[in-house]
Order: structure tokens, then sequence, then C-alpha cells
């Protein structure tokens, strides 16, 4: 489990497809300390939960790998990842952890793309459309985590909702480099499916 809280971000510095393409080997450098990743941890990568499965460190940045399956790659935005592509990490929450954002599962629901962003005072607010079985789960004043951060959704209208990023998100986090057209991972509020779940089945 996370809470869509950054802790640091990452780089892709080598990609490399196997299987047919169905999965691909991913290392991501990064600023934690390599002591303290243990291969099969967890680490969210712009919301997607991967599990490690090696790390060290290579010219005194610490790397880990992690692969990325058909299913991620056939639901998330990480089949445009590529070398070069900055990632929101956030590690496994542990017990005495502080719940900083919400509770977020690090699996991605789907994609959600950005309409329009208009940039404010050291702030900048977005617009986002998605599909109607995503923004069923979305409302005013709720949870939402958008490439692995939560935020606070700000209104809704039909498929779309917006947000506005405060500037301490904008500089800890790759939200800076949102423009119109790009799509992000998003996943929805468990609390939001859960309620969802107990109407339809009145």
């Amino acid at each position: 489990m996370f809470t869509g809280i950054v802790t640091d971000i990452g780089e892709i510095v080598s990609l490399t497809p196997r299987t047919e393409g169905k999965l691909h080997r991913l290392r991501i450098a990064c600023s934690y300390d390599q002591a303290t990743i243990a291969d099969g941890a967890s680490i969210a990568n712009n919301g997607v939960c991967l599990t490690v499965v090696q790390s060290g460190v290579s010219d005194g940045k610490t790397w880990f790998e992690v692969d990325a399956a058909a299913e991620t790659l056939a639901l998330t935005t990480a089949r445009h990842w590529r070398v070069g592509t900055r990632l929101n990490l956030e590690r496994a929450l542990k017990i005495g952890d502080e719940l900083g954002g919400h509770i977020v599962s690090g699996h991605v629901d789907g994609i959600a793309t950005i309409v329009s962003r208009e940039n404010l005072p050291d702030m900048a607010r977005f617009v986002f459309k998605t599909t109607r079985e995503l923004a069923r789960f979305i409302a005013t004043k709720g949870s939402i985590t958008l490439d692995g951060v939560s935020l606070t959704v700000n209104t809704v209208d039909d498929l779309t909702f917006s947000v506005l990023i405060i500037p301490h998100t904008l500089s800890v986090t790759t939200l800076s480099s949102w423009q119109a057209g790009s799509d992000v991972n998003i996943e929805v509020d468990l609390m939001a499916r859960y309620a969802a779940r107990l109407t339809e089945m009145k």
C-alpha cells in the first residue's frame, strides 16, 4: 500500500524488451539508499506498483530494476516510457509511517488525458478527461491519484474533472512537465469504489 506522497523522482536509464515485447525490464536510477531496497520490495512508479528484482549502485547512483508485464503495458502509460523518462517514486508503507495522502493500492485503473493546463502564480490548474467507467468514482473534494500523486478533485463535469497543483507538489514531482494532450495514470479512490459497489448491490 501507498499514500500518494512522492518521495523521489527516478529516471529510466535502460529498458530491455523481453518475451516478444510483452515484458519490459526497466532499470531506474534514484536517490534511495540501496541498502534499504530489498529484492521483492514494492515501489510505485508513476502510480504503478512494481516489484524490485535487483538493485545496485553505479557511478555513485542507486538503481533498481523492475519488470513491467503485458497487463501493465496495456493499461498504463508504461507503454510510452523510454530511456530518460522521469517517474514519481514512492516506497511501500511501513507500520508507523505517516498517512499523509490517502490509501493508494498502486493498481492503476486506467488513463486520463490532460484537456488543458492553466498556469497560475506559482500553481497550475489541470482539466482531465477519462472514461465513463472511471468518472463515476470521481467526486468534488474527493481524492484521486494521478501518476502516483495524491490529489484533491476541485470540480467534476460529466467525464472531465480538474485539480489544482500547489507549488510544493510542482517542485517535488514530475507534474510540472504535464502538458495538454498528455496521458497520465489514474487510480480512483478505493472508498469511492466500495461505496459504488454497495449502492449497486442494493
